[in-house]
């Protein structure tokens, strides 16, 4: 089982996903969508086909609901979600004429911020995958983080996606040397390009700090991998008509999850251990993964039988 954990939360979209918010007169209605970068990632294991559990802090209110209805419809074990009666949190998207997305949150006493590490891991988890808004807002961010690197000492695979949203980082500096600390109990770090320009260092020097990988993508150029045994392996973008880009970059978590664990590769000597081929194979298939997420409007990740065609 490959757990997510992280926020869960509502994207207001621009109903006219091609046209970026507030231009002329007034602003573009907005409609909800279903997401966070943890939340999109379960979907994407669960509709994939990867055994999949979701660890969070869930409100009860409508927003809620439908966001557990959604991982009940993907086979995303919920059992993991605590339950709270503080409201769901709120993420404004802006979207680019690119496609792009930008985003400003609601964040106050909402439930994914009290979030409790369990007491334990349960049996069956072969991996754990964290980030975005999560490692951020506190008191949450420290279970999270408490989580991480206890799974990390257990022998669980983690991944790690920071997806930089600096309007919610009051202190970058500080932001920065935390990150840095977690990558001693960090597998594999997946960031983009933006997110490694935010945080001012390289790919080389992260995967130097712990990780057995790092891959770093680059919007419709593709993405790229560097381990220590293959140095560096990059594959083309998938040419796609780009509706947005919500969802893409957590799309290409669970794909390389979903790959990895294919290989029997969910551990940090077996990703290290990757040849090339074994490599491109993953990062093609994360790309076409985030290639049909860019052809819809929202965080709608592929399933298995789309890929597969």
């Amino acid at each position: 089982m490959i757990v997510a954990a992280g926020e869960a939360l509502i994207d207001l979209v621009p109903q006219d996903a091609g046209s970026p918010a507030g231009t002329g007169a007034g602003l573009a209605p907005l409609a909800p969508r279903l997401g966070g970068g943890p939340f999109n990632t379960a979907v994407a294991l669960g509709r994939l086909g990867s055994p999949a559990a979701f660890c969070s802090r869930i409100s009860y209110d409508a927003f809620g609901e439908a966001l557990l209805d959604r991982l009940r419809a993907a086979d995303v074990d919920v059992s993991w979600v605590q339950r709270g009666a503080e409201p769901t949190t709120l993420a404004v998207a802006s979207i680019a004429a690119d496609g792009s997305a930008g985003y400003s949150f609601y964040v106050d006493g909402t439930a994914d911020r009290l979030f409790a590490a369990p007491a334990r891991l349960p049996d069956g988890v072969r991996a754990m995958v964290f980030g975005t808004c999560s490692m951020v807002l506190e008191p949450g961010a420290s279970a999270y983080e408490e989580l991480m690197r206890r799974a990390a000492a257990e022998g669980v695979f983690t991944a790690l996606d920071p997806n930089i949203r600096d309007g919610l980082i009051r202190d970058p500096d500080a932001y920065r040397a935390r990150f840095k600390s977690w990558l001693p109990s960090v597998a594999l770090l997946k960031l983009s390009e933006e997110d490694a320009r935010w945080l001012g260092g390289t790919p080389e020097e992260w995967l130097a700090s712990g990780p057995a990988a790092v891959v770093v993508t680059r919007g419709g150029e593709g993405l790229s991998v560097l381990t220590r045994a293959c140095g560096e392996i990059s594959v083309p973008g998938v040419p796609v008509d780009v509706v947005d880009t919500i969802g893409a970059g957590d799309t290409v978590n669970a794909a390389l999850l979903h790959g990895l664990a294919d290989r029997d590769a969910l551990s940090a000597d077996a990703v290290a251990g990757l040849d090339a081929g074994a490599w491109t194979d993953v990062l093609r298939f994360a790309a076409r993964a985030a290639a049909v997420t860019c052809s819809r409007a929202g965080a709608e990740p592929p399933y298995a039988a789309e890929l597969d065609a």
